[in-house]
Formats: structure tokens, C-alpha cells, sequence
């Protein structure tokens, strides 16, 4: 830390020598602008970093929105700002009656939040087939993320999640996994829990992946490499690109498929099982990891990272863990700069649901929200107050 401190007097002090010297030309701003030390607070030790010069790294996340996702999208695009390091730039894929709402809602959020993301606004797009079969597939909507590719192509890599998600941990970290794809894999999800009454190894009438299947809620990927693939399939002897694939293997399938589009990754990724990386399952946690016994040892060992809520268990009373979760992310105020009182609102309302079945290990929800929050909480000593209330107007 010292050392660092004297990089940085030293090398200040030089920049005013210069000035002094070659006649006061330079101006002050510009010196700091070459020069940008940043105190990365969730480091334990609370070192330096710095940096002169260089492009900042954007992570690129993606969601859709139709319908009645309005309020969880916000509150997924929340959670990911709250925890995260790096710069995240949003592609935002909504019907035309939700665009407004999103951009009026995002402006009024305030300066030190909106600094740390960008963020574009798309229409639904479907580049083959029929616009209304695509839409209307499983969810609405929820097929455009198989249209990625073609339709974002100056991204290289992508973060797709569903809307029913709720980041309790930096997106830098699954981000990061991109540099352990091999040579081949081009894009990473969870698998469903490997139980005996799992859907698809009881119930799927189409090829799906592994033993039990992916559930494609979280989905890392890299645009380039899906791109530039030819994919085996069982659709004719030669292979397919990705785009070319879509629109044949949805016609031969349409009748068997129960989930979407998930149905068809699936079915591709049954064919290209060495395209894939699988993710860890606390970073696609849903309720069927804690229902019938514990099914994400990951989720015990280091907490929850990405909370899924799928079947609207954000939403029923069935999942009572999972609900007051997401209630108090929705609930906490985008203005405020710290996320102490979130833990302790969250901690607070998950002690309550200790005897359900989710509930009995409100540790797995925590630990990650603890880890960054534990020193403030130590020195400072802070204590649950009372819940926030909900503000609709920033939400």
C-alpha cells in the first residue's frame, strides 16, 4: 500500500514539475485524466490499482422484457449495477409499449449509479421464420435470445439472463469464466438438478443434453465463436450454421418441444456437447436445488451467485425464501450507496422462512452479499433497522 501511494506522489509531482518547467501549457484536468487510480473497496487489502491509459473492459449483458417483466427486468438490471466492478452495457430487448418505461426509469436513477452502465434499447427481432410463432414460443419473447448472433454483431461475447434472475454477486466473476472456455466451447449454462424425477430424463420427447438436461436461464456466450461454428445436428449429413440452423430444427420439433427455445438449445447442444461449458449450479440457483434436499453442493460451499426464480416463485407464497429475496432487491433504494441495509433487510426476512423448505439454510441466499459487506458491518456495527418501503418512481 505504501508503495503504491509513493508511485503515485511520485509520478503526480512529475506531471506539475513538467508544468512548471515547459511554461504552465498543460492543463491540470488532463494530467488527471492520464491517470486514473481507483480504490477497488472489495479487496481485503485495499490495494491501488493503477491505470494510465488502456480501453475500460464493458461486460455485455442481455435481457428481454415483454408483457408484464417490466418490474423484474429493472430489478435484475439493479442487482447486476449493485455488485459490480466493471462497466456492464445492457442490451435491452422490449416490446415497443415497454421502451418508454425503460428509458424514463434509467434517466431518473442517479449520477454515481448510471456512470457504472450503458445501456441500448432493441425491438423484438426475428431474422427467419414466422415473427408470431417465435414470439409466442414457451414465453413471450423468450426466443429472441437464440437470435443474438445475428442480430448484435460488433458483440463478441454475451450474458444473456432471464428477467426472473437476481445477480447476488459481481458479473465480473461469471464474466470471468469466459477465459476458461477451451478452444471449442462457445457458450456456458447449468444443468437441471440431476434427480430421478427430472423432466427432461423422464418426460422429453426430443434429444436433450447430458443425464438431465440444461435450463438455459443464464447464458454465457461467446457471439464470435457461435458465429464462425458449423454445428453437427440431426437435420441433414452436412453441418449448419447457427442462424441456419434455428428455423429447421424448431419445424421438426415444434410438436414435442414443452420449453421454448431452452428445448432447442438443448437439442443442439445433445449434437455439440463439447461447444459447452457448464456452469457451476450457484450460478443458476432455482428452487428445484432446495425442494426435495439439497442438489447445488456449490450454493452450500460459497452461497448463491446468480438466484434464478423461475416458475414464479418471486411471485407465490409456494417459495417464500426465494419471494422475500427478490422483495427486498426490488424494494431497496437505488440511491443509496451501500449495501449493508440490503443484508440486513434480506437476513431479517429469511429467518422467517426458516421452516420452510428453501428456507432452512438462509446461509446459501447471504453468504455472497456477506462477503461484501462483513467489514462494514464488523467496524461499524450495523444493525437491521426497519425495512426499506418500496419507491416505484426509482425503482
Amino acid at each position: 500500500m505504501q508503495f503504491h501511494m509513493k508511485v503515485v506522489v511520485t509520478i503526480v509531482l512529475g506531471y506539475f514539475l513538467a508544468v512548471c518547467l515547459w511554461g504552465g501549457k498543460i492543463a491540470i484536468d488532463s494530467i488527471f485524466d492520464k491517470l486514473l487510480v481507483r480504490v477497488d473497496e472489495t479487496n481485503a487489502k485495499s490495494h491501488l490499482q493503477i491505470h494510465t491509459g488502456g480501453a475500460e473492459e464493458v461486460m455485455h449483458v442481455a435481457v428481454v422484457a415483454c408483457g408484464d417483466r417490466l418490474e423484474e427486468a429493472l430489478t435484475v438490471i439493479k442487482s447486476a449495477v449493485l455488485f459490480s466492478l466493471k462497466k456492464i452495457k445492457f442490451h435491452i430487448f422490449a416490446e415497443d409499449r415497454l421502451t418508454p418505461q425503460f428509458s424514463k426509469t434509467l434517466s431518473r436513477w442517479p449520477r454515481f449509479v448510471t456512470a457504472k452502465f450503458l445501456y441500448d434499447l432493441h425491438p423484438i427481432t426475428f431474422s427467419v421464420g414466422s415473427t408470431d410463432e417465435w414470439k409466442k414460443l414457451f414465453k413471450p419473447c423468450a426466443a429472441q435470445r437464440l437470435f443474438f448472433p445475428g442480430i448484435l454483431k460488433d458483440v463478441d461475447s454475451l450474458l444473456y439472463v432471464d428477467t426472473d434472475v437476481l445477480f447476488l454477486r459481481p458479473v465480473d466473476d461469471i464474466w470471468g469464466l469466459l477465459k476458461s472456455f477451451n478452444g471449442t466451447q462457445l457458450a456456458a449454462m447449468g444443468t437441471e438438478p440431476d434427480y430421478l424425477l427430472g423432466w427432461y430424463r423422464n418426460k422429453a420427447r426430443h434429444p436433450f443434453y447430458g443425464v438431465s438436461g440444461l435450463n438455459s436461464g443464464v447464458m454465457l456466450m461467446n457471439l464470435t465463436r457461435i458465429r464462425r461454428t458449423m454445428f453437427k445436428n440431426d437435420l441433414s449429413a452436412d453441418s449448419l450454421s447457427w442462424e441456419d440452423i434455428l428455423q429447421p430444427l424448431y419445424q421438426k420439433y415444434k410438436k414435442y418441444i414443452q420449453w421454448g427455445d431452452q428445448d432447442l438449445l438443448n437439442i443442439i447442444f445433445h449434437y455439440n456437447p463439447e461447444r459447452l461449458f457448464l456452469l457451476p449450479c450457484q450460478w443458476n440457483y432455482r428452487s428445484d436445488h432446495c425442494s426435495n434436499g439439497n442438489f447445488c453442493q456449490g450454493a452450500e460451499e460459497e452461497g448463491v451467485s446468480i438466484l434464478h426464480g423461475n416458475r414464479h416463485v418471486f411471485h407465490s407464497s409456494m417459495k417464500p425464501a426465494f419471494r422475500v429475496v427478490y422483495e427486498a432487491m426490488r424494494d431497496f433504494p437505488i440511491w443509496d450507496k451501500t449495501v449493508q441495509s440490503l443484508f440486513c433487510h434480506m437476513k431479517t426476512k429469511l429467518l422467517r422462512t426458516a421452516k420452510t423448505k428453501c428456507g432452512r439454510t438462509p446461509q446459501v441466499f447471504l453468504k455472497q452479499i456477506e462477503k461484501r459487506t462483513r467489514k462494514v458491518l464488523q467496524v461499524y456495527r450495523i444493525r437491521c433497522m426497519r425495512p426499506h418501503h418500496k419507491d416505484k418512481r426509482l425503482l
